[in-house]
């Protein structure tokens, strides 16, 4: 089975990715160079785990520091920077660049991938800006970006995303002037001399596993397979592969994503091993009370709550993830209890807790309180009454406004990660 590309969507469509997006703003705020500076921004650099959330180009180059390198690996080194990680700047930058790409595009037209990546759609901006391919265009929007902010940017070049994501991933990062452009009649050239499986967008190490299994070894290999085969074997999945293996990508820049599903969850990684029940529980406490806070704000109420343990990699368990239904609620305490429930039945006393997740699905809308039958009336509507007002309080004056004295003991995070943003500092601190 081949496809026909006449009969397939083509558009000029740019994927624009910030080389080492933090590492680089933190170069420029230095008055450094991105590309010739080796610096690494640092979660809990203090610690010998500390995680490197980015590193400049340079830095990976000379001393093979990846994302998710340790403080304990990294290569000493005198011309390294370590600087902590400074969340809602790059929020601010992050946004000052797609201000940019609305100077060329409409919104319709934007599709924000990730705080470091976007997808812009340019062949209705061409004639606009007077330039003769999207090349030019991107040429020019590359420009703009580096002269505004001092940062440099990657652009892959394709007739949808998926060959516009492709160009970027496996081209345009090696060429000198950090472009590539990836067409339809292009394919043999490009995506099927994709050295490695799994550099192919959408496939991953268990994925390359399943395919491996059926003989199909590389990109060539999966354009080339018996399609009915991969259809019967994987599903759905099996024929996204193989369209993909064409280049073909009938999504459309400007549909929206809604998930059919959604939920609201909070998980967090703990500074050491916790080994108390009662700290674990203050930890569970406060992660029950910030995303009830969360659902509450959106007039949500969650009908099934989950709960994640996952114990120090020394322990020989790796931990526990477990769900339960529940009546309708959006109550504080009783979304505390129920995670509660759920750690007494499957906690193992004295195992080591290393990181902490929870969710609440299954969600209704709705700002009506739900009564339950079996408890006292009045004292639901007071209790409801009470958990917005604490909401109130906090959305005014700030989480550490009003606390429970738990919160204050040793092994709480509530207050340290209230300030946090996307679980890493959010402020200036770092420029001398």
């Amino acid at each position: 089975m081949s496809f026909d590309y006449s009969d397939e969507i083509s558009s000029d469509i740019l994927c624009v990715d910030v080389k080492s997006f933090y590492a680089s703003v933190e170069c420029v705020e230095r008055g450094l160079h991105p590309l010739k500076t080796m610096l690494v921004v640092m979660s809990n650099a203090e610690n010998a785990g500390g995680l490197v959330l980015a590193a400049s180009p340079l830095a990976k180059k000379v001393l093979g520091i990846s994302n998710v390198t340790r403080k304990r690996d990294i290569p000493y080194h005198p011309d390294l920077l370590i600087v902590p990680p400074r969340m809602q700047f790059y929020i601010e930058k992050n946004t000052e660049i797609n201000d940019i790409f609305r100077k060329y595009v409409s919104d319709e037209d934007l599709h924000i991938y990730s705080i470091d990546e976007s997808f812009v759609s340019v062949r209705a901006s061409l004639k606009l800006f007077k330039r003769k391919s999207a090349y030019d265009l991107a040429r020019m929007i590359q420009y703009h970006i580096h002269k505004k902010t001092g940062l440099y940017v990657t652009i892959g070049i394709g007739d949808n995303m998926l060959l516009a994501k492709l160009a970027l991933d496996n081209e345009a990062k090696c060429n000198a002037n950090l472009i590539a452009e990836w067409r339809y009649k292009d394919v043999p050239e490009t995506i099927w001399k994709i050295e490695n499986i799994t550099d192919m967008w959408g496939i991953g190490e268990r994925t390359a596993i399943r395919l491996n299994s059926l003989g199909i070894k590389s990109v060539y290999d999966l354009a080339h397979a018996n399609f009915y085969q991969l259809r019967e074997s994987m599903g759905l999945i099996g024929e996204q592969l193989y369209a993909g293996a064409w280049g073909i990508d009938r999504s459309d820049i400007r549909d929206q994503y809604r998930p059919l599903e959604k939920s609201y969850g909070n998980s967090q990684i703990l500074k050491r091993d916790y080994y108390k029940r009662h700290e674990i529980k203050i930890v569970i406490r406060e992660m029950a009370e910030q995303v009830a806070t969360r659902i509450r704000k959106h007039l949500c109420k969650t009908g099934c709550v989950s709960l994640t343990v996952t114990y120090s990699k020394h322990e020989e368990k790796a931990g526990f993830s477990r769900q339960l239904k529940i009546p309708n609620t959006s109550n504080t305490k009783k979304l505390v209890d129920y995670c509660f429930d759920i750690f007494n039945k499957h906690y193992e006393d004295d195992m080591a807790v290393r990181s902490i997740g929870i969710s609440y699905s299954k969600l209704t809308y709705t700002s009506n309180i739900q009564l339950d039958l079996f408890e006292d009336p009045s004292q639901q509507i007071t209790n409801e009454k009470l958990d917005l007002l604490v909401d109130k309080i906090r959305d005014k004056y700030g989480f550490q406004s009003l606390v429970h004295a738990s919160s204050l003991l040793e092994g709480a995070t509530a207050i340290n990660r209230s300030s946090l943003v996307g679980g890493h500092a959010g402020g200036m601190e770092g420029i001398q």
